[in-house]
């Protein structure tokens, strides 16, 4: 999963979203240096990730997008998700998409001493242009696609990504539609 569903999963506690959206940047053992529940919050992104990356619908989704994107599919399926996470919003939450993306940004920004230098960079961009909120859009995924594929160091092809998305858009909404519900429940059983 991305931005939009670990921090959508991350519930109301403040601090536990703060980790769960800065996990990515912090490796390994360094989440020792963060307060209890930014910690929690690190390994709970982590625990997300364990689950998607060995669920078998993620597993097909990947599948079906490694021939063109190879060790780039897990990227971009985690994209496509979050895409079907925030066009669909208004069904997994009662707060408005818009309203929610600022809540995170405002939320992520107050704990600032806490942000690892990469998050430090990417915030202002990602606040700027609302990448959360655009997610719901394809020319937002696509958006997000091109910026990834300009920094790989790799030939990724992700900017293309979205005419993947086009051409089967059924099958990765079905995909998502499985998956989804099955992680909310994972994600309450972890937290209690």
């Amino acid at each position: 999963m991305n931005f939009l569903a670990h921090a959508y999963l991350s519930g109301t506690n403040q601090e536990i979203m703060v980790g769960n959206f800065i996990a990515d940047s912090v490796k390994g053992r360094q989440k020792e240096a963060y307060p209890e529940e930014i910690k929690k919050g690190i390994e709970l992104h982590r625990l997300i990730d364990t689950f998607t990356d060995m669920h078998p619908v993620v597993k097909r989704t990947k599948d079906r997008l490694r021939p063109g994107y190879g060790k780039f599919a897990g990227v971009i399926t985690d994209m496509f998700y979050d895409h079907f996470l925030a066009a669909n919003f208004n069904r997994f939450s009662a707060t408005p998409l818009l309203e929610f993306t600022l809540l995170v940004y405002a939320t992520v920004q107050k704990f600032e001493p806490y942000l690892p230098a990469e998050v430090q960079y990417f915030l202002p961009y990602m606040i700027k242009q609302n990448w959360l909120f655009r997610y719901a859009q394809i020319s937002g995924i696509q958006a997000s696609l091109e910026g990834l594929s300009r920094r790989s160091a790799f030939a990724s092809n992700m900017a293309t990504a979205t005419q993947a998305l086009e051409t089967d858009y059924p099958l990765y909404q079905q995909d998502f539609e499985l998956f989804f519900p099955e992680l909310q429940n994972y994600v309450k059983q972890a937290m209690v």
